[in-house]
């Protein structure tokens, strides 16, 4: 790393960021069950060569809760904000999971600022389950918090939902911490707000250079729903990584970051360039 960790404040809310590097500028956006740490092998190999920055979304990490109820949007919101107190015009965004819906809801409000997209373990928003399975998604997830578990207890059956066969325990450890260390009512607001997702129609209209990657093993959101978007992004490019589960940049660092580094090589001057001693 650059710096120590970062912070930028939108409507009352402070948000973490960490910074690694300089150069074109590459934005990692975690999932509903992570944090800015999940992406500290990316932020360390692609920092040569690129401004990286990888964020603790609100409700998440060293980032404050919600002051009101979190509507899905306002992600995106802070997004816009993050690049405006970057001094950055466009950015790469690279969105696993969770961080792939931030990232197509961000392309459809302000796609002259998205100067490519990496999709990674995600799918085209909620609202392709049906209404039984998103009532399913949620209890699954909710049920046991309810009932009075820890965050600790949700996550020791989440990790074998989330893990692939390349998964060791180092990898798993490293997946409970940070399942552990979500913050329950964040959470919840997090999960609600992410049904109510739909992103199909804004597919077609994705022009800028797209990766979609994901892996073999992933449970979560499976091959197939990556395909759905592959087939519908003109500019895309699909990458199967095989026997790595959801969180594919963490258990298969080596393909995730290969497959990453074609795409913002091949597009580096579509993102705006910052350099390391900039102000944050």
């Amino acid at each position: 790393m650059n710096a120590p960790t970062a912070y930028f404040t939108r409507g009352g809310v402070r948000i973490a960021y960490d910074r690694a590097g300089d150069g074109p500028l590459v934005v990692f956006l975690h999932g509903v069950g992570g944090n800015r740490t999940n992406w500290v092998g990316q932020l360390a190999r692609l920092g040569s060569g690129f401004t990286c920055v990888a964020w603790d979304a609100r409700g998440y990490g060293a980032s404050d809760d919600p002051e009101e109820t979190l509507v899905f949007d306002d992600f995106a919101r802070d997004l816009e904000s993050l690049l405006d107190h970057l001094g950055a015009e466009r950015a790469h965004l690279v969105g696993l999971s969770m961080g792939g819906y931030i990232a197509q809801d961000f392309h459809a409000r302000f796609p002259a600022r998205v100067a490519s997209l990496t999709l990674a373990s995600t799918s085209a928003g909620a609202n392709l389950l049906s209404a039984a399975e998103r009532e399913d998604f949620l209890a699954k997830r909710l049920r046991p918090l309810e009932s009075g578990a820890s965050m600790a207890d949700v996550a020791r059956g989440l990790v074998d939902v989330l893990a692939g066969r390349r998964a060791d325990a180092a990898i798993r450890a490293r997946l409970r911490q940070s399942l552990e260390a979500l913050r329950p009512d964040a959470y919840r607001q997090t999960l609600r707000a992410l049904v109510t997702t739909d992103f199909r129609d804004s597919l077609v209209r994705i022009l800028v250079p797209t990766l979609v990657v994901v892996g073999e093993d992933d449970r979560v959101l499976p091959v197939a729903e990556s395909r759905y978007i592959a087939e519908r992004v003109k500019r895309s490019r699909m990458v199967v990584i095989e026997r790595a589960g959801h969180l594919c940049n963490i258990e298969a660092p080596d393909e995730f970051d290969a497959a990453l580094l074609q795409l913002l090589c091949e597009n580096h001057t579509r993102a705006s360039s910052l350099a390391c001693d900039q102000p944050t």
